[in-house]
């Protein structure tokens, strides 16, 4: 761990960051890709100095309330966060001053954090994002070795769905000739059709490999799958979009249960979700 000093903590767009890098060990991360200019070793997580504080400022000076949206790029809730709980720090804040938050996790640290998330939501929206790749949660240990397992990311949908949040999976990335079974998609589905997610985010069910994840995807093939890469290699070449050969067929399961259980799937209506500020209103009684 080291810090760094930023100016800003939010994008333009209200993208919010608060650590460089990653623990979670994922063997597919896009994040490690060279042209996000991470010129630090990745698992040497870079947390923003006086992130809080900066965040803060910023906030006051917004003219108009909007929705926040943290993890797109690392993870809010990795390992460092127990001791560090800049996460918590912020999201506090953007409950404070009456913001939205949109939150990206593949950890059920995040429950630590329900008293917060249930604040936001009760005065405008809050919803939980979180990523599901495979049922199996051996295989979860091999593709995401340091992250909370399928079946306990599936307890914090389910955690949500009780406490009124609403969710959003990311069913991706799908590993051609790894996850790509038609027993995995429907298994997930299910999952998610128990947990009553209000949309999920799938992107033709695949993957993408470039410059710096390549490198790493393929060791960690050589590691846990022998002879895989080799097969990625004649089928892919250095293809950036690696479908998987099922995608037609499995993309047709996924949306007819979608619309059967009235889950948002069209990317643009999904985003467009996540990015729309609300403010509840309630209702005082007559009587």
């Amino acid at each position: 761990m080291h810090y760094a000093d930023h100016k800003t903590i939010l994008s333009p767009k209200n993208g919010m960051n608060i650590y460089r890098g990653c623990t979670h060990g994922c063997i597919y991360c896009d994040s490690r890709s060279k042209c996000y200019q991470i010129n630090h070793d990745f698992e040497d997580i870079e947390v923003k100095r006086d992130a809080p504080r900066i965040l803060e400022d910023q906030l006051k000076r917004k003219r108009e309330k909007g929705m926040i949206g943290t993890g797109a790029m690392c993870d809010p809730y990795m390992h460092i966060e127990n001791d560090l709980q800049i996460t918590r720090q912020c999201i506090s804040l953007i409950d404070r001053y009456g913001f939205g938050l949109s939150i990206l996790t593949k950890s059920d640290r995040i429950l630590r954090d329900m008293d917060i998330l249930k604040s936001i939501n009760s005065r405008t929206k809050c919803v939980v994002q979180v990523t599901l790749t495979t049922c199996d949660d051996d295989l979860c240990r091999k593709i995401e070795p340091n992250v909370s397992t399928t079946s306990e990311r599936v307890r914090v949908l389910e955690a949500m769905r009780d406490a009124g949040i609403p969710t959003v999976v990311w069913l991706c990335p799908i590993l051609p000739f790894i996850n790509d079974t038609e027993e995995n998609i429907r298994g997930l589905l299910d999952h998610c059709v128990k947990a009553e997610v209000k949309g999920i985010f799938c992107f033709g069910l695949g993957m993408t490999l470039r410059e710096g994840n390549r490198e790493h995807f393929y060791a960690k093939l050589d590691e846990h799958f022998p002879g895989m890469k080799e097969r990625y290699i004649q089928r892919f070449g250095d293809s950036y979009e690696c479908r998987s050969p099922d995608s037609k067929k499995l993309m047709a399961i996924l949306k007819a249960e979608c619309e059967r259980h009235n889950i948002m799937y069209d990317t643009k209506e999904v985003f467009a979700y996540l990015t729309e500020f609300e403010t509840r209103t309630k209702q005082t009684s007559l009587f």
